[in-house]
């Protein structure tokens, strides 16, 4: 039987996704410290309003706030003995805006990293790693999602332990890496690593690619990367809104939903299918996106200059692939 998600990708060229979880949430009320994940229990109406906010702005799919749901970062909370009950009160806050929507909208487990270093260079093992993403995958499973997303990884072991781990639940999935470092994810691996690592998985994921990391420019620079090597599982492109600022004891990031259509424009034409934000981007920014999306008329794969020009500098001189052509960051900025 078909996933929803691979339904979906069947019918139409391309999806939008959700925005951000945290940058929301900050704006309903959530204090720093504050574990997002308790909102699902304590907060069920402000968790419910966060997803008809992606819903109502045009999302196809969005994510559940669970994030952090696993028992590691939960234990920073005292809540590590609340996995299944937190995860599973997140989906089925989700399925049920979901199902209130009138249209097919997909539900997203969202599991993120472990918080914790994978051995050798740390002490989580595989196995450990493994088993904790199982966990909080039954209690999505339980609360209803569509599919499971594993997002902002750095490390290929711990991407591995999330593939054993989903594999022994038996349910679709994405997985997204965040690459930060110089075009790297915190853990040296390039885009194409991570192709390498999707292709062996004997459970492979629906679809994959990049998230957050530093501003959009650099998310599509790895795109690009990406889609160079011709993998044939589609594209996810889920970048920040901008730039953080610190300002007045808060973060801000400086795209505007004008930039934002823009680099959801381009993000389609780099190869992208599944697009959407990370950090900074909100309903108002999902719906230029959308308006965006829907009136582009695909072109040819952008250059590196042309994404410079349209939505700022890189913030490396190198997308850390080998071998990669290098551009120096401008100062142009556009929105």
């Amino acid at each position: 039987m078909s996933d929803a998600l691979t339904s979906l990708l069947a019918q139409r060229d391309w999806l939008l996704t959700d925005g951000a979880t945290g940058t929301n949430l900050f704006n309903m009320g959530l204090e720093a410290g504050e574990a997002p994940e308790l909102w699902n229990v304590d907060r069920p109406d402000a968790i419910r309003a966060l997803y008809r906010g992606s819903v109502d702005a045009g999302s196809d799919l969005f994510l559940t706030n669970t994030f952090g749901g696993n028992a590691s970062r939960l234990a920073l909370h005292q809540a590590s003995d609340r996995v299944e009950e937190l995860n599973r009160a997140g989906a089925a806050l989700a399925r049920e805006v979901a199902d209130a929507s009138g249209r097919e909208v997909v539900v997203a487990g969202s599991i993120g990293p472990t918080g914790e270093i994978m051995a050798p260079m740390g002490s989580l093992t595989r196995e450990a790693a493994a088993d904790l993403f199982e966990a909080q995958a039954e209690g999505l499973r339980e609360g209803g999602v569509d599919i499971l997303w594993v997002e902002t990884l750095s490390a290929g072991e711990e991407l591995e332990a999330a593939a054993e781990a989903i594999r022994r639940t038996g349910m679709p999935w994405c997985v997204t890496m965040s690459f930060d470092t110089a075009g790297r994810t915190m853990m040296g691996l390039t885009g194409s690593d991570l192709v390498r690592l999707v292709t062996a998985l004997p459970h492979p994921p629906i679809a994959f690619g990049a998230n957050c990391g530093v501003g959009a420019s650099d998310l599509l620079r790895t795109v690009l990367g990406i889609a160079a090597q011709g993998p044939e599982l589609p594209i996810i492109a889920k970048g920040n809104a901008g730039i953080p600022k610190f300002v007045e004891g808060h973060i801000h990031y400086n795209g505007t939903p004008e930039l934002m259509a823009d680099y959801a424009r381009l993000a389609r034409d780099c190869g992208a299918r599944i697009i959407g934000g990370c950090c900074g981007t909100t309903p108002e920014h999902l719906v230029a996106m959308r308006r965006a999306l829907e009136t582009h008329e695909p072109g040819p794969k952008p250059g590196l200059d042309e994404i410079v020009e349209r939505l700022g500098a890189f913030s490396s001189l190198s997308d850390g692939g080998e071998g990669a052509p290098e551009r120096r960051p401008r100062r142009r900025r556009r929105g």
